[in-house]
């Protein structure tokens, strides 16, 4: 029996593009990363509105066809029991230059990805992290976005080996926008606060999740800007993405946090519904 595909190129099965992609050469592209579980991608209709978005604001035209990009995830996952679904949308081909041509024709690339090995005891007693030198840079044009220019979170991720489960990236003022692979919310004075994400940053999916369930389980809710003094003065501190559901913090640096009773209600409400899968 043939194995089933773990990469598509435009809806057929292949490994390679050509050098001449500008995700290559420029980074033009946008990208999401899934959840799979039971052979469902989670969350898969606010993963593709924000694909869609991040096409539509860089004019990367025409948008791939929702349907062919279920197409794509349903024959990739329909025998994965847990593991990862990344969707990319390149530019396509150009020739040299930074110009936008009407005759670029957009990709779209699917894999499948194993699921992550992070310990359980993450989600379970919480992470240690770090403040990252690396500044997040400013740019409204691009703030919110998934796309495929990624080298401020490398540079950020490369300044620690083990040590921390995460790092902090604050923009060129100060303010604290996110992880290198996540959302950032506090606790303080019982208001669950969000960064502002106007500027610079990722407007994450379980972001969106755990804001939406926390209204709902009236919560008062702020998007705001997050100054490193509020670390100091926050009663509870986790992480978020749609891979990892949610991380509690118990460390950032010097400043220990006990895990509260809001993490753990955000926790069991996100765990037990269609937004994250248990593990296994």
């Amino acid at each position: 029996m043939r194995a089933p595909p773990t990469i598509l190129i435009n809806g057929e099965i292949g490994e390679h593009i050509s050098i001449s992609d500008r995700a290559l050469q420029y980074g033009d592209g946008v990208f999401e990363t899934i959840a799979v579980h039971h052979g469902r991608p989670l969350l898969w209709q606010q993963h593709i509105a924000r694909l869609l978005d991040g096409c539509e604001r860089l004019s990367i035209r025409p948008a791939p066809d929702p349907e062919s990009l279920r197409c794509d995830a349903d024959e990739l996952c329909v025998d994965a029991q847990k593991a990862v679904l990344k969707v990319l949308v390149t530019r396509g081909e150009s020739g040299r230059g930074y110009a936008i041509s009407a005759q670029n024709r957009p990709n779209r690339i699917a894999m499948l990805l194993p699921w992550p090995t992070y310990p359980r005891e993450y989600a379970d007693t919480g992470v240690e992290v770090r403040i990252c030198d690396t500044r997040i840079s400013r740019n409204p044009a691009l703030a919110g976005i998934k796309h495929l220019n990624r080298l401020e979170q490398v540079l950020a991720r490369s300044e620690w080996q083990s040590e921390y489960a995460e790092g902090l990236m604050l923009d060129e003022a100060g303010n604290i926008i996110e992880g290198t692979m996540t959302n950032l919310f506090l606790c303080l004075q019982g208001t669950l606060l969000a960064p502002d994400l106007s500027q610079s940053g990722v407007t994450g999916i379980m972001r969106a999740a755990v804001l939406d369930r926390a209204r709902k389980m009236s919560l008062p809710c702020q998007v705001t800007s997050i100054t490193h003094e509020m670390l100091d003065g926050a009663e509870e501190v986790f992480l978020t993405n749609s891979i990892i559901g949610i991380w509690p913090v118990r460390r950032i640096e010097s400043i220990q946090y006990n895990i509260g009773g809001t993490t753990r209600r955000l926790q069991k409400e996100i765990e037990g519904s269609h937004c994250f899968g248990q593990a296994s």
